[in-house]
């Protein structure tokens, strides 16, 4: 049985779908089988791995709004063992449409259920909201992973999303747990960011990740030619980290089975 998890966090640009797309090609790497899940409208993720979003025929809104099987959906990538269902534009427009829908909070548990079985992990890209589609992430995941960038207003903001979390588990998904807190765009020469980096250590203690994700040029440069950063320079900075990254959150699940 796959592992679903969820990456959120309300606030943009702390490195969320950068973190799903090189983490999932570094699980992929490792010879595990992993599919995205795009669920931000943007679709990011989506053209960050290769799909050319004007060319698909099907996309997590149509699973969503219009039921159509999620294996007619899967696009594979670059990468072997690495697949995505890609977001499209029209998923702005959702979650309005879903309000009418029975149990609108399961939709996106129902569809996922069905590909558990043929994945080792199954990676959601959230979008920086708390909207139906995040409540329906959230509620269709085993675990949240929670990247936070290292600046100031890092921590501000969290905590209203660990309240989302407390509320989905108590209502809608009762074994929903925190995968971890990561770390991104990480500059060991700035006092700031190490300040940070105590920080959120002090407050989550073992919930953080032992990796960080540095700042780095080829992480940045990578999603412009369509490629996670393991095929686009598999020396650089921002593909170690991700790598790391991959390995200790093996490590965590193979332990957590083991128990």
């Amino acid at each position: 049985m796959g592992k679903i998890i969820a990456l959120a966090n309300q606030k943009g640009g702390v490195g969320k779908t950068t973190t799903t797309i090189n983490l999932a090609a570094s699980l992929a790497t490792l010879e595990k089988k992993v599919l995205v899940i795009d669920a931000d409208p943007q679709a990011n993720a989506s053209s960050g791995l290769g799909v050319d979003i004007k060319k698909i025929d099907s996309s997590i809104y149509e699973c969503i709004i219009n039921n159509v099987d999620p294996k007619e959906a899967i696009y594979t990538t670059d990468i072997d063992g690495l697949d995505i269902i890609p977001s499209h534009i029209d998923l702005v427009g959702a979650e309005i449409e879903m309000l009418n829908l029975p149990n609108r909070e399961k939709v996106l548990k129902g569809i996922l259920e069905s590909l558990r079985s043929e994945y080792d992990y199954i990676l959601i890209d959230c979008s920086p909201s708390l909207g139906l589609i995040t409540v329906n992430a959230l509620t269709a995941s085993d675990s949240v992973m929670i990247p936070v960038q290292c600046e100031y207003f890092a921590l501000e903001g969290i905590s209203k999303l660990l309240n989302t979390i407390k509320i989905i588990k108590s209502r809608l998904n009762p074994s929903l747990e925190i995968e971890g807190f990561v770390l991104t765009m990480f500059d060991s020469r700035l006092r700031l960011a190490n300040q940070i980096y105590d920080e959120v250590k002090r407050h989550f203690q073992e919930l953080v990740f032992k990796t960080v994700i540095q700042r780095n040029v080829k992480l940045s440069e990578a999603p412009s030619h369509g490629l996670p950063v393991i095929l686009y320079d598999a020396d650089s900075t921002g593909s170690r980290n991700h790598l790391a990254l991959a390995k200790e959150i093996i490590n965590r699940n193979e332990v957590e089975r083991g128990k």
